[in-house]
């Protein structure tokens, strides 16, 4: 099913348990619609967020609330059922808030055009952590929720590693040309895939995460815009042509394309809380909500992908960049600044 939002939209979230879709749009616009299998999607909330465009939604306390975040360098919590703003936090960023990502029941973290990465409690009404790590904007973000590791991207070339229990920056790779734009853990925590501007996927084995053990060089050489998880074996892939993939990362390397927006950048994908749907946005101006197991029924010709080394070494468990950090020296890049907690007067959570 399509939902005409009639603007460019840069990403969407799920309602946690009911079957409603936010979309944030270029205008500042959020949106909200009620979808169902046997009818036309309605709107139910419109809400003027923010003065510039919606870059970032994500829906927390339990589907009660939606944050989003924008170039205005605010953050706004809005009341799901009524529209009402909760709470605004204007100077969340010093610029650009470009990413939000759900950790716990009671913390978010979003990523700023500054390159730094913040942690915030809503139990402490606060932020709690600020890791100021990259030197360019976060592309992407995800947590490892076991060992309580934060991952992200950069615009800087780098991935980065945050420890959310010691509150400190475990490690960040090397840089890296080709810049890597979006981001998913696999095969049971034991590999990293990360998409990137070139239509490169880089692949890291957990622990080793300074420079990539492989590289996925079988899709078309378009950025990679989003990655989704279907299972720990395969990932969906929405690329700045348009496509929907969806790739067989280990054991098989197989490219399956199965949706598309007609050659529109696909900015984000999400599965609904019953992964009945896939949603999809892109530059037509076009909410999709395909389903799942028509498209995987249905996908195109299956394409063998090229791997710079078809190697699947060995896993360890154990974080390994601990200890190659102590003796290795000149890297490329070089950690900014760590870790540091916040003293600042936010009082954003109070309501919530």
């Amino acid at each position: 099913m399509e939902i005409n939002v009639k603007n460019i939209a840069f990403d969407l979230d799920f309602h946690p348990s009911n079957q409603l879709v936010a979309a944030g749009l270029i205008t500042g616009n959020l949106f909200v619609y009620r979808y169902a299998e046997d009818s036309e999607p309605q709107r139910v909330l419109k809400v003027r967020a923010h003065s510039e465009s919606c870059r970032a939604v994500r829906f927390i306390n339990e589907g009660r609330v939606i944050l989003t975040g924008s170039p205005d360098c605010s953050i706004l919590a809005t009341d799901v059922e009524t529209g009402s703003p909760v709470a605004r936090l204007e100077s969340s960023h010093e610029k650009a808030v470009n990413r939000l990502v759900n950790l716990t029941e009671t913390t978010i973290a979003s990523g700023g055009d500054e390159g730094c990465i913040k942690v915030w409690d809503t139990r402490q009404q606060s932020c709690c952590n600020s890791f100021q790590v990259h030197e360019e904007y976060i592309t992407d973000m995800t947590l490892e929720p076991d060992s309580m590791k934060l991952l992200g991207t950069s615009g800087d070339g780098t991935l980065s590693v945050c420890n959310l229990r010691s509150s400190k920056v475990q490690t960040q790779s090397e840089f890296s040309e080709d810049e890597p734009l979006s981001i998913v853990i696999m095969k049971n925590g034991r590999k990293v895939i990360c998409g990137t501007e070139s239509g490169t996927l880089l692949l890291y084995s957990w622990g080793f995460f300074k420079d990539c053990s492989d590289r996925f060089t079988g899709l078309s050489p378009n950025p990679v815009n989003a990655l989704l998880k279907l299972d720990e074996e395969r990932v969906i892939t929405g690329t700045e042509n348009g496509l929907i993939s969806l790739v067989g990362i280990l054991p098989n390397r197989i490219i399956q394309p199965i949706a598309e927006h007609s050659e529109y950048p696909v900015e984000r994908l999400a599965f609904s809380h019953d992964r009945k749907f896939l949603g999809s946005i892109s530059h037509d101006s076009i909410l999709k909500l395909w389903d799942i197991d028509s498209l995987l029924q249905d996908s195109g010709k299956k394409v063998e992908g090229k791997s710079a080394a078809d190697s699947d070494e060995d896993e360890m468990d154990m974080d390994t960049d601990d200890v190659l950090r102590k003796s290795s020296k000149g890297t490329k890049r070089k950690n900014t600044g760590g870790s540091k907690g916040l003293d600042t007067t936010s009082n954003f959570f109070a309501d919530l």
